[in-house]
């Protein structure tokens, strides 16, 4: 489990064949270990190298549900490690279970900030709501406003210079997470309705 706040960005040193993934992230490579947890662009990954760059297995499943076959050497990823017993919990609950690939629409600045619409499919809009959360790219952020096609955001200076959200154009892709809570709660009421 993951809360959506990105503690660093990494860089990605070499993407074998599509299927082992190695990023260099000093930080979090001084911390993590063999079978840990990390979230690469808000997808849950599993280390299975530790010693220097870290290394994950990419399995096709993964790269059929997430923008991670876009990865190149030299292209940047937020990280963050799994939630440890006793974490702060910054952002919101996320999984790293990617629900959906989403399109940038639209970058719009706005003050030092920036407003950014991504077009998503039903997947994603039927849990957006004004306030609610959303994860993209595995950073938590507030949904500002949607429509039927897809929702907007609002991102703060900081977001912009420590996540890579900051240089999203429109056209990108990026990993949509629902908020679980929403999945949870229509998951109850239909069983209670059947």
């Amino acid at each position: 489990m993951f809360t959506g706040i990105v503690r660093e960005l990494g860089t990605v040193v070499s993407f074998h064949g599509g299927s082992r993934l190695v990023v260099a992230a000093a930080e979090t490579a001084a911390s993590a270990a063999v079978g840990d947890s990390v979230a690469v662009a808000g997808v849950c990954l599993t280390v299975v190298e530790a010693d220097g760059p870290l290394a994950f297995d990419v399995v096709p499943e993964t790269l059929a549900r997430t923008a991670l076959g876009r990865l190149e050497p030299g292209s940047t990823v937020n990280l963050e490690a799994s939630l440890r017993v006793g974490d702060r919990l910054g952002g919101h609950v996320v999984q790293g279970h990617v629900d959906a690939v989403g399109r940038v629409r639209s970058v719009t600045p706005e003050g030092d900030g920036r407003r950014v619409w991504v077009d998503a499919p039903d997947a994603i809009v039927r849990y957006c709501i004004e306030k609610g959360s959303i994860a993209v790219d595995g950073v938590s952020l507030t949904v500002a406003a949607f429509d039927d096609e897809g929702f907007e955001v609002a991102l703060i200076p900081h977001t912009l210079a420590v996540t890579t959200l900051g240089s999203l154009e429109p056209g990108d892709e990026v990993n949509l997470e629902a908020d679980v809570l929403g999945k949870v709660v229509e998951r109850l009421i239909a069983g209670r309705l059947s």
